[in-house]
């Protein structure tokens, strides 16, 4: 298990849509993301909307197998996954089927008690 937690920047205006993407996740379509979470070891996930002078942004931490989170959630052609790759583009602008080459975030603090 690792730890995931990185910041995608929010396309102009798109705070309430990311509220919506994340109310119907977590309501009407709970069981396709239990599944898709199953499918990657994912323990915990938490999205948090960060409002800057710079924009706003969407901050995801996750515990889980984060490569195979970020594979799957790449390759998968079930209906949810699909829908939910096109929610993170709608919102983000950020295309989760086509991963860029950027240097992944570095966690340089990881303390457990």
């Amino acid at each position: 298990m690792s730890v995931f937690n990185g910041l995608f920047p929010l396309l102009p205006g798109k705070e309430d849509a990311l509220r919506a993407f994340a109310k119907e996740t977590f309501g009407a379509r709970r069981e396709q993301w239990d599944a898709m979470q199953a499918r990657s070891d994912i323990s915990r996930e938490t999205w948090t909307l960060v409002t800057t002078p710079a924009g706003s942004f969407v901050n995801v931490w996750f515990d889980g197998n984060v490569e195979e989170a970020f594979t799957d959630l790449a390759t998968a052609d079930d209906e949810f996954t699909v829908w939910f790759r096109e929610q993170v583009l709608e919102v983000t602008g950020v295309d989760m089927s086509a991963p860029d080459d950027s240097t992944p975030p570095e966690t340089v603090l990881d303390w457990r008690g």
